[in-house]
């Protein structure tokens, strides 16, 4: 069995994957496995891209999107007649033929990576590249076009060990998806440590970051320019706490359930005044 590996930490967003999947699939009619996919409107191979934190604090996350080839695939159990099958690789198909008018194939996949194409009445989806496969291809186009080996085309029992640290779409969590990441982002607390009073920043200001229980998530010292910055939080709250010798300690509360948390200035006060 086949999986398609991501490492998040090596995608830089150029969008060949994107580009290779158009480039394979339209104008180019591959049934029975696919007809040709439309110009505008259905991407079988995505880029998002989400913007993370706020000025001065910005990142930007690149995240490859496929078809997972589900192994409890919510497009097969919606369709009928055999318009949608699962080959020996382990590649999900959808006839084009089979499944003309069969839209509730489309509303079932819970990424939205199905597509319905009104001018024929089916819908569509990434095939792996399956008629390259077939004709000796040992990788689909989108991991073929990949500049960084951000993507990868694995063998599931090979590549075990890696997989075992990598996760699927969330979306796909508990269907069994081949399409896994690794790296993905998780949340990050940042800002700068100053003192007002002489207009110069803090350097090696002690950060602590500790969950609502009190333990420790993260310690850190402010670097050469006052900056503290940390990733890998759990979507949740925080309270970080920021400590300087001659200062008085400062408590701030990070709530990363639902966004990266970028501080304003952190100005401190000396303990002395």
């Amino acid at each position: 069995m086949k999986t398609i590996l991501v490492d998040l930490d090596r995608c830089n967003g150029c969008f060949n994957c994107q580009l290779a999947c158009k480039d394979e699939h339209c104008g180019n009619d591959w049934r029975p496995i696919a007809a040709p996919q439309p110009t505008t409107g259905q991407f079988w191979c995505r880029v998002d891209q989400r913007e993370r934190g706020r000025v001065p604090v910005v990142k930007v996350a690149y995240t490859p999107v496929f078809c997972g080839m589900c192994d409890d695939a919510p497009c097969l159990a919606a369709a009928t007649d055999g318009a949608a099958y699962r080959r020996e690789d382990g590649l999900v198909v959808i006839d084009p033929e089979k499944a003309r008018g069969q839209r509730a194939i489309a509303e079932a996949c819970p990424l939205g990576l199905v597509y319905w194409n009104e001018e024929l009445e089916t819908p569509q989806k990434c095939t792996g590249c399956a008629h390259l496969l077939d004709d000796g291809w040992t990788e689909p186009r989108c991991v073929d076009a990949c500049a960084t080996g951000a993507l990868r085309y694995v063998d599931a029992e090979e590549a075990a060990a890696e997989l075992a640290a990598a996760e699927p779409a969330d979306e796909l969590a508990d269907l069994g998806s081949h399409v896994r990441y690794l790296h993905k982002p998780r949340r990050f607390v940042a800002g700068a440590v100053a003192d007002r009073s002489v207009n110069e920043v803090v350097i090696g200001a002690r950060v602590t970051v500790r969950d609502e229980g009190g333990a420790v998530a993260a310690e850190l010292a402010t670097d050469e320019f006052g900056d503290f910055s940390y990733e890998g939080l759990a979507e949740a709250r925080y309270r970080v706490s920021i400590e300087a010798d001659g200062y008085v300690p400062v408590e701030l509360e990070a709530d990363c359930t639902e966004h990266d948390v970028v501080f304003d200035d952190v100005l401190v006060v000396r303990a002395d005044v």
